[in-house]
């Protein structure tokens, strides 16, 4: 990007400083972080039972509850990431997908989109983790999941939205 001076360069982010010009013709610049996007995985068994990582996340203080997801690796799509961070994580492969939707995480200051996707007809395999990686896995019913969105036991923001938008699919 020609308005962009680089701050800093890691595995998952790009901070910069871009110069814009804003619809309002303000002209200023924005510290922006750019993020090559993320899949997560609504993975449902048969009994309506949906995976969910127990994942320790040093960034929010401990542990979380989430969906199986990650970041998208060049030049895979979404769908090839939510195929890979299903394996990898929760030692799972699925023979049914459908696409829920995409939404942007953070856009105040960030470009990540996360794409959601429901798994289904799941068969058992190896997990293949990076060392960053704690997680347990545990199998909830669907309903005490979304149960736990709503008492706020469950923030992860993928992880929240994955299930409401799963909601509608299965009803």
């Amino acid at each position: 990007m020609k308005n962009r001076k680089s701050i800093y360069i890691g595995e998952v982010v790009d901070l910069g400083l871009e110069s814009v010009t804003l619809p309002n013709q303000q002209t200023l610049q924005l510290e922006v972080v750019r993020h090559p996007g993320g899949a997560a995985v609504v993975a449902l068994d048969n009994n309506n039972q949906v995976c969910l990582l127990r994942q320790y996340r040093h960034a929010a203080g401990g542990w979380l509850w989430e969906l199986p997801a990650g970041k998208i690796d060049s030049p895979e799509s979404p769908q090839h990431t939510a195929l890979r961070e299903l394996q990898e994580e929760a030692g799972l492969i699925a023979k049914d997908w459908r696409m829920l939707g995409s939404f942007l995480s953070t856009p105040g200051f960030c470009d990540e989109r996360i794409y959601l996707y429901l798994a289904r007809k799941l068969t058992e395999t190896g997990t293949d983790r990076h060392p960053h990686e704690v997680i347990e896995v545990h199998w909830i019913e669907f309903q005490q999941a979304l149960e736990w969105v709503h008492k706020g036991e469950i923030v992860d923001g993928k992880t929240m939205l994955g299930l409401l938008m799963t909601e509608r699919e299965i009803a």
